[in-house]
């Protein structure tokens, strides 16, 4: 595995070589991107999660994604840390 690898300030890119976001810290099994640098203008302020499972590789300061961008920020994980209101 190469959690151990993978260190805060990296930047995470796609399969295609696009930047996805910025290392904030590795929690459990995913990686938590950092808030300025997560998502797309409607989910800004918030951390997103990416699996470690989607990790293909660590390349130096860039840590690889087996997806590209595109498809790994729809599988982002957002954790606001606030209730969701179903109603």
């Amino acid at each position: 595995m190469m959690k151990h690898k993978i260190e805060a300030g990296m930047e995470v890119i796609g399969a295609d070589g696009v930047h996805v976001g910025t290392v904030d810290r590795v929690v459990g099994d995913r990686i938590e991107l950092k808030r300025r640098d997560s998502g797309d203008g409607t989910h800004k302020g918030h951390h997103h999660y990416i699996e470690l499972g989607f990790v293909a590789g660590v390349e130096g300061p860039k840590v690889r994604l087996s997806a590209n961008a595109e498809i790994a920020v729809t599988l982002e994980e957002e954790r606001s840390g606030r209730p969701v209101d179903l109603g």
